[in-house]
C-alpha cells in the first residue's frame, strides 16, 4: 500500500469518527479526540524539547558562548528545573516561582498587547476618521464609527449613584446610551458568530466533499 492510501484512509477514518457526533456523544467521537489530544501534546513536546531545551542546556556547555551568555542561560534553566518540581506534590512548593513568573510575563504580554496592538491602534484610527484632513464622506463615516465607539463603551460603564429610594442606578442619560450601545455589541456579536459559522460550515463542507472524493477513487473508472 502507499503511503497516499494509507495517509487517506486514516484521514477517512478519523473523519468519520469526528462526524459521528451528529449522532451522539459516542466512544468513536471520543476515541478521536483522544487521538487528536495525544498527538498535539505530543507535537508540543517534541517542539519544546528539540528548539528550547535542548538549544539552551547545550548551549551553556558550548565552548564558544560567552560568559554573558552562559549566566543569561542560568535563569531560564533554574526556572525550567523549579517547574519539574511540580511534578512531585512534596516539591510542588518550589515551582511556584517559576509558575508566577510565567504567569505574570504572559499577563504583562497580553496587556501589552492589547493596549499597544489594539487599543492605541483603535484610538488613532478613530481620531484619523474624523480628521479635517479628510474629505466629506470619510468625516462622516468617521464620525458614526467614533459615535458607534463611544455608546459600546458605555455599555461597559457601571458607575451609579444611590438614588433617594435606596435603589441604585446610572443616570438616565448614560443609561439610554448604555442601551443603545448593548444593541450595537449583540449586532458585532450576532456578526462574529455569523463568521465562525460559516468558517465551521466551510470545514464542514470541505471534509464531506474529501469523503466522498475518497470513496469515489476507488468506485470510480480506473
Amino acid at each position: 500500500m502507499s503511503i497516499d492510501l494509507i495517509s487517506g484512509l486514516i484521514g477517512f477514518l478519523l473523519t468519520v469518527m469526528i462526524l459521528s457526533y451528529i449522532i451522539g456523544d459516542g466512544p468513536v467521537f471520543r476515541i478521536a479526540i483522544y487521538i487528536f489530544i495525544g498527538v498535539s501534546a505530543g507535537y508540543v513536546t517534541v517542539v519544546a524539547i528539540y528548539q528550547v531545551l535542548l538549544p539552551g542546556f547545550l548551549g551553556f556547555f558550548d565552548s564558544s558562548a560567552s560568559p554573558v551568555a552562559r549566566v543569561l542561560l542560568i535563569f531560564p534553566l533554574l526556572l525550567g528545573g523549579l517547574m519539574l518540581m511540580k511534578i512531585s506534590p512534596r516539591l510542588s512548593t518550589l515551582g511556584a516561582p517559576a509558575t508566577a513568573y510565567i504567569v505574570g510575563v504572559s499577563a504583562a504580554a497580553a496587556v501589552g498587547g492589547a493596549v499597544l496592538g489594539t487599543i492605541l491602534p483603535q484610538v488613532g484610527a478613530a481620531a484619523e476618521s474624523v480628521s479635517v484632513r479628510n474629505s466629506g464622506g470619510s468625516v462622516i463615516n468617521g464620525l458614526i464609527m467614533l459615535v458607534v465607539t463611544v455608546f459600546t463603551l458605555a455599555y461597559f460603564q457601571f458607575g451609579a449613584q444611590r438614588q433617594p429610594d435606596g435603589t441604585i442606578q446610572r443616570n438616565r442619560i448614560l443609561e439610554t446610551i448604555a442601551w443603545v450601545g448593548g444593541i450595537f455589541v449583540a449586532l458585532t456579536l450576532g456578526a462574529l458568530f455569523a463568521g465562525v459559522y460559516s468558517a465551521a460550515l466551510t470545514a464542514l463542507v470541505e471534509r464531506v466533499n474529501s469523503l466522498f472524493a475518497f470513496i469515489f477513487s476507488f468506485i470510480g473508472p480506473q
